[in-house]
């Protein structure tokens, strides 16, 4: 096993984790066999190491806050007959470190060592901090 490599991506329409988690739940329709995915326009070049453990971190007004780890790739023809490529995701939604992003369009890749932590299942219990201060914690370099 080499090194992942991850993607950010902005979770468009939702503000919090929460609301990542309700559209996934109602996409699943209590599915078991639901998979979540995301499709996009472009096929990741390092396709390879994104299947290596990489995950799709979100960003929620933004601050990357959630990531779901890719299991693969599918290719997805659109009504227009234009080749896309469908990141299938594990069903988990694991809360990460606040680590602030500046707004881009479509996805970006991130190295390994630049993924914020996942919080411990102590800290994603806790209420979350106010968007403000977590915006001020992440600016000082506190995440």
């Amino acid at each position: 096993m080499g090194t992942p490599i991850h993607l950010v991506k902005l979770c468009v329409g939702a503000e919090r984790v929460e609301d990542l988690d309700a559209w996934q739940a109602a996409r699943a329709g209590g599915r078991v066999d639901y998979e979540p995915r995301h499709v996009t326009r472009m096929w990741p070049k390092q396709e390879a190491a994104l299947l290596d453990g990489g995950s799709l971190f979100w960003v929620f007004k933004g601050f990357i806050l959630a990531r779901q780890r890719i299991l693969r790739l599918d290719e997805v023809i659109g009504d227009d007959g234009i080749r896309r490529c469908g990141i299938v995701m594990d069903t988990d939604v694991v809360r990460t470190e606040s680590v602030p992003r500046r707004p881009f369009q479509g996805w970006r890749y991130l190295q390994d060592a630049d993924a914020p932590k996942d919080l411990t299942l102590s800290k994603s219990d806790e209420d979350e901090l106010p968007h403000d201060l977590t915006a001020a914690l992440a600016e000082i370099g506190i995440r």
